[in-house]
C-alpha cells in the first residue's frame, strides 16, 4: 500500500501522465505550481495538492519525483533559491530527467552530505504510455535507495532496469537515444533509396514494421512524428530524384 509522501517537478507530456498514475493509485501527491494549470488542475481535481515553491514540495514529501528538460533544469529545482535542498531535511529525489551522467554524479556527491540521496531514473517510450503506466525506466543508484524507489516507479512503469550506481541510467538513456537516432539515420538514408527505385514510402514501411528488425522496435518512440511528417505527407517529386 503507498505510504510515503510523494512531490512530483515537471508536468509535460511525460510528467503529466506518471503524475496522474502516482496520485490514482493511492500516492499522497503534491505537484510543483507552474503556469500552465491545466495538469495542475487536472491532478488538484484527482486528489493532488499544489505547492508554491520546491521548497515548500520538499517540505510536504520524502520521495520527489523530477521530470524536467535536462540538468539545468535539475539543479535550478534542487540547488536553486528555495530549491528542495533548502528545506534542509532528508529526501529521496529520483531524477526522470535526460540529464548529463556527469552532472548527476557530482549531485548525488554533493547532496549525500545534506541527507538527501539523488537516483537517476531516465524514461524510454511514450506520453501514451506514461498515461498508461507502461513506461520503460533505467535506474541508477544504491540498490537500497533504487529498492525504495521501485514501488513508486511501478505507478508509472511497466518495466524497470537497474543499471548500477547513479550516473549510470542517465548514460543508458544516453546511449539509447544514439542508437534510436542511427537508426533514424539509417532509416531515412534507406527510404530515399527505396523511392528513387520506384518503391513508396508507405511500402518500405509495412515491410520493414512487419519484420524482425530489432532496431525498428527500438527506435519505437521516434515513430509518430516519423509516420506523421515522412510517411503521410512525404511528397514523392521531392524524393524520385534523378541518377
Amino acid at each position: 500500500m503507498p505510504g510515503e509522501k510523494i512531490g512530483f517537478v515537471g508536468l509535460g507530456l511525460m510528467g503529466h501522465g506518471m503524475a496522474k498514475n502516482l496520485v490514482e493509485k493511492g500516492w499522497p501527491l503534491a505537484v510543483l505550481a507552474h503556469r500552465n494549470r491545466e495538469p495542475i488542475e487536472d491532478l488538484i481535481s484527482r486528489g493532488a495538492q499544489e505547492a508554491r515553491t520546491a521548497r515548500e514540495l520538499a517540505l510536504r514529501s520524502e520521495i520527489v519525483v523530477l521530470c524536467v528538460t535536462g540538468s539545468p533544469q535539475v539543479e535550478a529545482v534542487i540547488t536553486g533559491r528555495d530549491g528542495l535542498a533548502a528545506a534542509g531535511q532528508p529526501l529521496l529525489i529520483i531524477d526522470c530527467s535526460t540529464s548529463d551522467p556527469s552532472v548527476t554524479t557530482r549531485l548525488a556527491a554533493e547532496l549525500a552530505p545534506k541527507g538527501i540521496t539523488l537516483i537517476d531514473a531516465p524514461l524510454g517510450r511514450t506520453p501514451k504510455d506514461a498515461w498508461e503506466g507502461a513506461l520503460d525506466v533505467m535506474v541508477g543508484g544504491e540498490p537500497a535507495a533504487v529498492a525504495r524507489a521501485r514501488p513508486v516507479l511501478e505507478a508509472f512503469a511497466r518495466r524497470i532496469i537497474p543499471t548500477g550506481p547513479t550516473g549510470t541510467g542517465h548514460t543508458m538513456k544516453l546511449l539509447n537515444n544514439f542508437l534510436s537516432m542511427g537508426y533514424a539515420a539509417l532509416y531515412s538514408e534507406a527510404l530515399m533509396l527505396g523511392a528513387k527505385t520506384g518503391l513508396t514510402p508507405q511500402v518500405f514501411d509495412s515491410v520493414i514494421r512487419g519484420g524482425i528488425m530489432p532496431l525498428h522496435r527500438a527506435a519505437r518512440p521516434l515513430r509518430p512524428t516519423f509516420l506523421r511528417d515522412v510517411l503521410e505527407t512525404v511528397d514523392p517529386d521531392l524524393i524520385n530524384w534523378p541518377g
